[in-house]
Protein backbone atom coordinates (compact mmCIF):
# COMPACT_ATOMS: atom_id res chain seq x y z
CA UNK A 1 0.00 0.00 0.00
CA UNK A 2 2.45 2.49 1.09
CA UNK A 3 5.01 1.56 -2.21
CA UNK A 4 2.19 2.21 -4.62
CA UNK A 5 1.75 5.72 -2.66
CA UNK A 6 4.97 6.40 -3.34
CA UNK A 7 4.86 5.57 -6.29
CA UNK A 8 1.71 7.09 -7.43
CA UNK A 9 3.06 10.62 -5.79
CA UNK A 10 6.00 10.08 -8.21
CA UNK A 11 4.16 9.70 -10.96
CA UNK A 12 2.08 12.69 -10.24
CA UNK A 13 5.07 15.06 -10.41
CA UNK A 14 4.33 16.58 -13.63
CA UNK A 15 0.73 17.61 -12.58
CA UNK A 16 1.85 20.78 -10.97
CA UNK A 17 3.17 21.86 -14.02
CA UNK A 18 1.25 20.73 -16.22
CA UNK A 19 -2.03 22.90 -14.59
CA UNK A 20 0.41 26.02 -14.09
CA UNK A 21 1.31 25.88 -18.32
CA UNK A 22 -2.26 25.20 -18.89
CA UNK A 23 -3.92 27.09 -16.45
CA UNK A 24 -1.78 30.45 -17.30
CA UNK A 25 -2.95 29.97 -20.92
CA UNK A 26 -6.17 32.24 -20.78
CA UNK A 27 -4.43 34.64 -19.08
CA UNK A 28 -1.25 34.85 -21.56
CA UNK A 29 -4.01 34.51 -24.42
CA UNK A 30 -6.46 37.66 -22.81
CA UNK A 31 -3.29 39.50 -22.35
CA UNK A 32 -1.60 39.00 -25.78
CA UNK A 33 -5.46 39.78 -27.47
CA UNK A 34 -5.85 43.40 -26.00
CA UNK A 35 -2.34 44.26 -26.97
CA UNK A 36 -3.27 43.04 -30.62
CA UNK A 37 -6.33 45.27 -30.65
CA UNK A 38 -4.65 48.05 -29.14
CA UNK A 39 -1.95 47.69 -31.68
CA UNK A 40 -4.13 47.86 -34.78
CA UNK A 41 -3.22 50.83 -35.79
CA UNK A 42 0.15 50.93 -35.45
CA UNK A 43 3.22 49.68 -37.77
CA UNK A 44 3.86 46.04 -37.67
CA UNK A 45 6.83 45.74 -36.06
CA UNK A 46 5.50 47.77 -32.48
CA UNK A 47 3.17 44.77 -32.40
CA UNK A 48 5.97 42.23 -32.88
CA UNK A 49 8.13 43.65 -30.56
CA UNK A 50 5.70 43.50 -27.77
CA UNK A 51 4.50 40.28 -28.73
CA UNK A 52 7.93 38.54 -28.34
CA UNK A 53 8.13 40.06 -24.84
CA UNK A 54 5.18 38.57 -24.14
CA UNK A 55 6.18 35.20 -25.53
CA UNK A 56 9.80 35.47 -23.57
CA UNK A 57 7.69 35.84 -20.23
CA UNK A 58 5.38 32.37 -21.00
CA UNK A 59 8.40 30.54 -22.17
CA UNK A 60 10.87 31.88 -19.39
CA UNK A 61 8.02 30.17 -17.21
CA UNK A 62 7.34 27.02 -19.15
CA UNK A 63 11.62 26.64 -18.74
CA UNK A 64 11.31 27.18 -15.24
CA UNK A 65 9.51 23.81 -14.89
CA UNK A 66 11.59 22.14 -17.53
CA UNK A 67 15.13 23.20 -15.95
CA UNK A 68 14.74 24.56 -12.66
CA UNK A 69 12.08 21.84 -11.26
CA UNK A 70 13.42 19.21 -13.12
CA UNK A 71 17.08 20.33 -11.81
CA UNK A 72 18.26 18.98 -15.55
CA UNK A 73 21.69 19.24 -16.38
CA UNK A 74 22.06 21.40 -19.95
CA UNK A 75 25.65 19.87 -21.65
CA UNK A 76 26.25 22.19 -24.69
CA UNK A 77 28.98 21.21 -27.48
CA UNK A 78 30.13 23.33 -30.14
CA UNK A 79 29.59 27.03 -31.00
CA UNK A 80 26.48 28.62 -29.67
CA UNK A 81 26.74 32.25 -30.08
CA UNK A 82 26.36 34.25 -27.14
CA UNK A 83 24.30 37.23 -29.04
CA UNK A 84 21.06 36.91 -30.93
CA UNK A 85 21.08 36.30 -34.30
CA UNK A 86 18.59 35.44 -36.81
CA UNK A 87 18.52 31.97 -38.19
CA UNK A 88 16.89 28.89 -38.99
CA UNK A 89 17.74 25.97 -35.93
CA UNK A 90 17.82 22.35 -37.62
CA UNK A 91 17.65 19.56 -35.90
CA UNK A 92 16.65 15.58 -34.99
CA UNK A 93 13.69 15.12 -33.93
CA UNK A 94 13.05 12.35 -31.24
CA UNK A 95 9.96 13.48 -28.88
CA UNK A 96 7.79 16.78 -27.72
CA UNK A 97 10.48 17.79 -25.15
CA UNK A 98 12.61 18.94 -28.56
CA UNK A 99 10.40 21.86 -29.12
CA UNK A 100 11.90 22.82 -25.51
CA UNK A 101 15.60 22.54 -26.19
CA UNK A 102 15.06 25.36 -28.84
CA UNK A 103 14.02 27.64 -25.82
CA UNK A 104 17.00 26.30 -23.64
CA UNK A 105 19.15 27.42 -26.54
CA UNK A 106 17.49 30.86 -27.03
CA UNK A 107 17.19 32.06 -23.53
CA UNK A 108 20.67 31.39 -23.37
CA UNK A 109 21.15 33.85 -26.34
CA UNK A 110 18.48 36.19 -24.85
CA UNK A 111 16.41 35.69 -28.18
CA UNK A 112 13.80 33.74 -26.40
CA UNK A 113 11.19 35.78 -27.58
CA UNK A 114 12.16 35.32 -30.92
CA UNK A 115 11.46 31.33 -31.53
CA UNK A 116 8.92 30.36 -34.41
CA UNK A 117 8.33 27.23 -35.46
CA UNK A 118 7.29 25.39 -38.62
CA UNK A 119 5.03 23.15 -37.32
CA UNK A 120 2.58 20.11 -39.21
CA UNK A 121 -1.06 21.33 -39.96
CA UNK A 122 -2.62 18.98 -37.74
CA UNK A 123 -0.80 21.28 -34.71
CA UNK A 124 -2.90 24.27 -35.78
CA UNK A 125 -6.02 22.82 -34.41
CA UNK A 126 -4.60 23.01 -30.70
CA UNK A 127 -6.81 24.76 -28.27
CA UNK A 128 -5.73 28.72 -27.67
CA UNK A 129 -2.23 27.69 -28.95
CA UNK A 130 -2.36 26.43 -32.52
CA UNK A 131 -4.12 29.92 -33.02
CA UNK A 132 -1.10 31.73 -31.47
CA UNK A 133 1.18 30.09 -32.27
CA UNK A 134 0.23 30.97 -35.94
CA UNK A 135 -0.16 34.86 -34.95
CA UNK A 136 3.75 34.76 -33.24
CA UNK A 137 4.88 33.94 -36.60
CA UNK A 138 4.30 29.77 -37.03
CA UNK A 139 4.08 28.49 -40.42
CA UNK A 140 1.91 25.19 -40.72
CA UNK A 141 3.00 22.94 -43.44
CA UNK A 142 1.79 19.87 -44.85
CA UNK A 143 3.73 16.82 -45.83
CA UNK A 144 4.42 15.70 -49.32
CA UNK A 145 2.65 17.09 -52.29
CA UNK A 146 0.07 18.90 -50.02
CA UNK A 147 3.20 21.16 -49.12
CA UNK A 148 2.22 24.66 -50.23
CA UNK A 149 5.33 26.51 -51.02
CA UNK A 150 3.83 29.52 -52.18
CA UNK A 151 1.90 30.23 -48.51
CA UNK A 152 5.08 29.51 -46.78
CA UNK A 153 7.08 32.08 -48.44
CA UNK A 154 4.58 34.72 -47.99
CA UNK A 155 4.33 34.09 -44.25
CA UNK A 156 8.02 34.66 -44.57
CA UNK A 157 8.10 37.51 -46.42
CA UNK A 158 5.39 39.42 -44.02
CA UNK A 159 7.60 37.95 -40.97
CA UNK A 160 10.56 39.95 -42.83
CA UNK A 161 8.64 42.85 -43.87
CA UNK A 162 7.66 43.34 -40.01
CA UNK A 163 11.51 43.36 -39.65
CA UNK A 164 10.81 40.19 -37.37
CA UNK A 165 13.61 38.86 -35.60
CA UNK A 166 13.99 35.27 -36.45
CA UNK A 167 14.76 31.96 -34.51
CA UNK A 168 13.13 29.63 -36.95
CA UNK A 169 12.43 26.18 -36.04
CA UNK A 170 12.32 23.13 -38.04
CA UNK A 171 12.46 19.34 -37.69
CA UNK A 172 13.21 18.41 -41.30
CA UNK A 173 12.61 14.26 -40.13
CA UNK A 174 8.74 15.60 -40.62
CA UNK A 175 8.51 13.37 -37.57
CA UNK A 176 9.51 11.74 -34.56
CA UNK A 177 12.08 9.08 -34.54
CA UNK A 178 10.58 6.30 -32.94
CA UNK A 179 12.22 3.33 -31.98
CA UNK A 180 9.08 1.61 -31.19
CA UNK A 181 7.71 1.96 -34.29
CA UNK A 182 9.87 0.11 -36.59
CA UNK A 183 8.37 0.74 -39.69
CA UNK A 184 8.77 4.17 -40.25
CA UNK A 185 12.45 4.06 -39.84
CA UNK A 186 12.52 0.66 -42.14
CA UNK A 187 10.86 2.60 -44.71
CA UNK A 188 13.48 5.73 -44.18
CA UNK A 189 16.51 3.64 -44.46
CA UNK A 190 14.76 2.22 -48.00
CA UNK A 191 13.93 5.30 -49.17
CA UNK A 192 17.63 6.56 -48.72
CA UNK A 193 18.97 3.63 -50.69
CA UNK A 194 16.59 3.73 -53.35
CA UNK A 195 17.90 7.70 -53.83
CA UNK A 196 21.43 6.77 -53.58
CA UNK A 197 21.83 8.36 -49.98
CA UNK A 198 23.60 6.81 -46.84
CA UNK A 199 21.22 4.77 -44.75
CA UNK A 200 21.02 6.46 -41.30
CA UNK A 201 20.99 4.49 -38.02
CA UNK A 202 19.65 7.29 -35.32
CA UNK A 203 18.12 9.80 -37.69
CA UNK A 204 15.30 9.56 -40.48
CA UNK A 205 16.02 10.68 -43.73
CA UNK A 206 15.56 14.56 -44.09
CA UNK A 207 12.97 16.08 -46.20
CA UNK A 208 14.11 19.45 -47.91
CA UNK A 209 11.06 21.29 -48.92
CA UNK A 210 10.45 23.32 -45.95
CA UNK A 211 14.20 23.52 -45.16
CA UNK A 212 14.94 24.87 -49.03
CA UNK A 213 11.78 27.21 -48.76
CA UNK A 214 12.82 28.87 -45.03
CA UNK A 215 16.67 29.17 -46.36
CA UNK A 216 16.10 30.38 -49.94
CA UNK A 217 13.05 32.76 -48.78
CA UNK A 218 15.02 34.12 -46.14
CA UNK A 219 19.14 33.79 -47.41
CA UNK A 220 19.59 37.94 -47.31
CA UNK A 221 17.76 38.52 -43.34
CA UNK A 222 19.48 35.36 -42.16
CA UNK A 223 23.13 35.54 -40.64
CA UNK A 224 23.72 31.73 -40.07
CA UNK A 225 21.84 28.09 -39.86
CA UNK A 226 22.54 26.00 -36.22
CA UNK A 227 22.59 22.59 -37.32
CA UNK A 228 21.61 21.09 -33.80
CA UNK A 229 22.08 17.70 -32.28
CA UNK A 230 20.33 16.47 -29.17
CA UNK A 231 20.56 13.23 -27.35
CA UNK A 232 18.81 12.39 -24.19
CA UNK A 233 20.75 10.87 -21.84
CA UNK A 234 19.13 6.95 -20.21
CA UNK A 235 17.49 6.27 -23.07
CA UNK A 236 19.07 2.84 -23.67
CA UNK A 237 18.18 -0.19 -22.16
CA UNK A 238 20.10 -2.70 -19.99
CA UNK A 239 20.72 -4.58 -23.64
CA UNK A 240 22.45 -1.50 -25.08
CA UNK A 241 19.29 -0.78 -27.37
CA UNK A 242 17.79 2.45 -28.14
CA UNK A 243 14.89 3.40 -26.27
CA UNK A 244 11.88 6.08 -26.86
CA UNK A 245 13.22 9.75 -25.96
CA UNK A 246 11.31 11.01 -22.85
CA UNK A 247 7.86 12.80 -23.23
CA UNK A 248 7.00 15.93 -21.34
CA UNK A 249 5.44 13.84 -18.90
CA UNK A 250 8.18 11.61 -18.37
CA UNK A 251 10.90 14.91 -17.91
CA UNK A 252 8.66 16.91 -15.95
CA UNK A 253 8.92 13.44 -13.33
CA UNK A 254 12.71 13.93 -13.92
CA UNK A 255 13.12 11.08 -15.42
CA UNK A 256 16.14 12.44 -18.06
CA UNK A 257 19.14 13.40 -15.53
CA UNK A 258 21.06 15.22 -18.80
CA UNK A 259 20.47 16.46 -21.85
CA UNK A 260 23.40 16.76 -24.21
CA UNK A 261 22.91 19.61 -27.21
CA UNK A 262 25.71 19.73 -30.32
CA UNK A 263 25.58 22.74 -31.93
CA UNK A 264 27.01 23.83 -35.63
CA UNK A 265 26.92 27.22 -36.46
CA UNK A 266 26.92 27.41 -40.45
CA UNK A 267 27.23 30.03 -42.73
CA UNK A 268 25.02 30.56 -45.14
CA UNK A 269 27.68 31.05 -47.61
CA UNK A 270 28.66 27.80 -46.94
CA UNK A 271 24.73 25.98 -48.13
CA UNK A 272 24.05 25.50 -51.56
CA UNK A 273 21.20 27.20 -53.10
CA UNK A 274 19.45 24.94 -55.64
CA UNK A 275 17.13 22.63 -53.88
CA UNK A 276 18.70 19.42 -55.56
CA UNK A 277 22.05 20.62 -54.14
CA UNK A 278 20.41 21.44 -50.71
CA UNK A 279 18.79 18.35 -50.56
CA UNK A 280 22.44 16.25 -50.83
CA UNK A 281 24.05 19.25 -48.19
CA UNK A 282 21.22 18.42 -45.96
CA UNK A 283 21.88 14.89 -45.69
CA UNK A 284 25.13 14.91 -45.50
CA UNK A 285 24.51 17.14 -42.02
CA UNK A 286 22.26 14.63 -40.91
CA UNK A 287 24.84 11.85 -41.92
CA UNK A 288 27.23 13.78 -39.34
CA UNK A 289 24.37 13.85 -37.02
CA UNK A 290 23.65 10.65 -36.98
CA UNK A 291 27.66 9.62 -36.10
CA UNK A 292 27.62 12.11 -33.55
CA UNK A 293 24.47 10.05 -31.84
CA UNK A 294 26.44 6.63 -32.83
CA UNK A 295 29.06 7.63 -30.65
CA UNK A 296 26.92 8.52 -27.52
CA UNK A 297 24.78 5.24 -28.46
CA UNK A 298 26.94 2.69 -29.58
CA UNK A 299 30.45 3.27 -28.94
CA UNK A 300 32.14 0.14 -27.92
CA UNK A 301 34.62 2.35 -25.55
CA UNK A 302 32.17 2.68 -22.67
CA UNK A 303 33.87 5.76 -21.46
CA UNK A 304 33.23 7.87 -24.55
CA UNK A 305 28.86 6.81 -24.80
CA UNK A 306 26.83 8.92 -23.46
CA UNK A 307 28.44 12.15 -24.51
CA UNK A 308 29.52 13.86 -27.50
CA UNK A 309 33.05 14.42 -28.40
CA UNK A 310 35.09 17.58 -28.08
CA UNK A 311 34.47 20.01 -24.88
CA UNK A 312 31.63 20.53 -23.57
CA UNK A 313 29.80 23.35 -21.21
CA UNK A 314 27.25 22.22 -18.53
CA UNK A 315 24.78 25.12 -18.69
CA UNK A 316 22.85 26.12 -15.48
CA UNK A 317 19.51 28.42 -16.07
CA UNK A 318 19.61 31.06 -13.37
CA UNK A 319 16.07 31.40 -11.19
CA UNK A 320 16.40 35.54 -12.46
CA UNK A 321 15.68 34.10 -16.06
CA UNK A 322 12.53 32.09 -15.27
CA UNK A 323 10.90 32.41 -11.41
CA UNK A 324 9.93 36.11 -11.93
CA UNK A 325 7.71 34.95 -15.23
CA UNK A 326 6.08 32.52 -13.60
CA UNK A 327 5.30 34.47 -9.84
CA UNK A 328 4.02 37.18 -12.86
CA UNK A 329 1.66 35.03 -14.86
CA UNK A 330 0.65 33.03 -11.61
CA UNK A 331 -0.50 36.07 -9.98
CA UNK A 332 -2.50 37.22 -12.52
CA UNK A 333 -4.33 33.76 -13.20
CA UNK A 334 -4.90 33.72 -9.65
CA UNK A 335 -6.44 36.62 -9.19
CA UNK A 336 -8.05 36.33 -11.93
CA UNK A 337 -9.84 33.11 -10.41
CA UNK A 338 -10.62 34.78 -6.74
CA UNK A 339 -13.80 36.83 -8.78
CA UNK A 340 -16.93 35.23 -10.00
CA UNK A 341 -16.11 37.98 -12.70
CA UNK A 342 -12.64 36.41 -13.24
CA UNK A 343 -14.04 32.98 -13.48
CA UNK A 344 -16.60 33.55 -15.90
CA UNK A 345 -13.85 35.68 -18.38
CA UNK A 346 -11.34 32.55 -17.60
CA UNK A 347 -13.75 29.90 -18.88
CA UNK A 348 -15.07 32.32 -21.78
CA UNK A 349 -11.75 32.56 -22.69
CA UNK A 350 -11.25 28.87 -23.07
CA UNK A 351 -14.18 28.11 -25.09
CA UNK A 352 -14.54 31.47 -27.48
CA UNK A 353 -10.70 31.33 -27.63
CA UNK A 354 -10.30 28.02 -28.83
CA UNK A 355 -13.71 28.24 -31.06
CA UNK A 356 -12.17 31.70 -32.55
CA UNK A 357 -8.39 30.57 -33.35
CA UNK A 358 -10.35 27.66 -35.26
CA UNK A 359 -12.22 29.16 -37.08
CA UNK A 360 -8.96 31.80 -37.85
CA UNK A 361 -6.79 29.02 -38.98
CA UNK A 362 -9.18 27.36 -40.77
CA UNK A 363 -9.47 30.86 -43.05
CA UNK A 364 -6.27 31.72 -42.94
CA UNK A 365 -3.59 29.80 -41.65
Amino acid sequence: MLLSLVLHTYSMRYVLPAAVMMGTAPTYVLAWGAWRLLSALLPARFYREVDDRLYTIYQSMVLFFFENYTGVQVIIYGDLPKNKENVIYLSNHQCTVDWIIADMLAIRQNALGHVRYVLKDGLKWLPLYGWYFSQHGGVYVKRSAKFNEKEMREKLGAQMKAETPMYLVIFPEGTRYNPEIPKVIADSQSFAEKEGLAILKHVLTPRVKATHVAIDTMKDYLDAVYDVTVAYEGTVDHKGQRKLAPSMTEFLCKECPRVHIFIDRIELKDIPEEQMYMRRWLHERFEIKDKLLIEFYDAKDSKRRNKFPGKSVHSKLSLKKTLPSLLFLGGLTASMLLTESGRKLYVKTWIYGTLIGCLWVSIKP
